[in-house]
């Protein structure tokens, strides 16, 4: 079994900064590419950023200089720095990781997701 396991959402003001935080564990023989996705109210869920295991990120434009995605390979863990938050940032942040529980096989897993609110 493997879990992918978010946190670190809250109520945030406008301007201000969260730190997300998804760890993947279980039985995970290889973890590739993680990232974080977002679905607002009556909105599709779309891309924010993705991470390849050798570091190389991927950001939608509209986050670009605002979140940083990093990860921590020995930890399976991916984080997201959100700094400059706008109320159009509320949402749930689900995170997604690619592994592979076994050598012959790999697969997307999806966190339950976490709540972002961002609100004077």
């Amino acid at each position: 079994q493997v879990q992918v396991v978010e946190s670190g959402g809250g109520l945030m003001q406008p301007g201000g900064s969260l730190r997300l935080s998804c760890a993947a564990s279980g039985s995970i023989f290889f973890v590739y590419a993680m990232g974080w996705y977002r679905q607002a109210p009556g909105k599709q869920r779309e891309l924010v950023a993705t991470i390849s295991r050798g570091g190389s990120t991927n950001y939608a434009d509209f986050v670009k200089g605002r979140f940083t995605i990093s990860r921590d390979n020995a930890k399976n863990t991916v984080y997201l720095q959100m700094n400059s938050l706008e109320p159009e940032d509320t949402a749930v942040y689900y995170c997604n990781a690619e592994i592979s529980p076994t050598p012959w096989r790999k697969a997307n897993y999806w966190g339950q997701g976490t709540q972002v609110t961002v609100s004077s």
